[in-house]
């Protein structure tokens, strides 16, 4: 991103931190990285293994790895994790998402 005063530029895993909270906060989704605080921290220093995200000329492209609780509706749960990641990382950093693929590995009982 360009500004009047200068250049600003968000870090990968800052946009992962974030896809990361709200995919916490989305019902019935886990990222599948063996529990979110543990991998929050791993994520901060890059090394998170449910989140990946590459940002190239202000674009972000975003891959969730998630788990889904049983019994929920596998499309409609990923629809929604979709949406909102777009509009949170968006929102709070300015950089367009071109794209949030979502692989369900696996399914929670």
């Amino acid at each position: 991103m360009e500004s009047m005063r200068g250049e600003i530029r968000v870090a990968d895993q800052v946009v992962a931190v974030i896809a990361g909270v709200v995919a916490a906060d989305i019902s019935g989704v886990s990222v599948r990285t063996g529990g979110f605080y543990n991998d929050l921290a791993k994520k901060l220093g890059g090394s998170g293994k449910g989140i990946y995200v590459v940002v190239t000329d202000g674009a972000v492209t975003i891959e969730l790895r998630v788990s889904i609780k049983y019994g929920m509706q596998i499309h409609e749960v990923c629809r929604q994790l979709q949406e909102k990641v777009k509009e949170t990382v968006e929102s709070l950093t300015g950089l367009f998402v071109e794209a949030v693929n979502v692989h369900v590995d696996g399914i929670e009982m």
